[in-house]
């Protein structure tokens, strides 16, 4: 079972930045897809971005690109989301989420990961 904890969500104005972090419970973490996901209240959970295992790969949803740089430290078991430029529109819940099977593709569907963190919320005051 591979646990994924997210952290630094919060409150932040417009035009501001947050990084979020996921930290993964386990010994190969650097054989994972790992992706971020986001869902606000009465919407449907929406991709937001994916590295692939080493990095090489990158995939973006177009509303967050020039905006959100994914990357990972697999010394760390981390994936991080830089998110800069925030707008009140991307406030929601992100959960970071593992993919297993090492194939890659672009990977923005939820049912093509194993495991979920809990969420961390991110608040964008207007």
């Amino acid at each position: 079972q591979v646990q994924l904890v997210e952290s630094g969500g919060g409150l932040v104005q417009a035009g501001g930045s947050l990084r979020l972090s996921c930290a993964a419970s386990t010994r190969t973490f650097s054989t994972y897809t790992m992706g971020w996901f986001r869902q606000a209240p009465g919407k449907e959970r929406e991709f937001v971005a994916a590295i692939s295992w080493i990095g090489t790969r990158i995939y973006y949803a177009d509303f967050v690109k020039g905006r959100f740089t994914i990357s990972r430290d697999n010394a760390k078991n981390t994936v991080y989301l830089q998110m800069n430029s925030l707008k009140p529109e991307d406030t929601a819940a992100y959960y970071c989420a593992a993919d297993v099977t090492q194939t890659w593709a672009t990977k923005d569907q939820a049912y093509e990961y194993d495991y979920w963190g809990q969420g961390t919320q991110v608040t964008v005051s207007s």
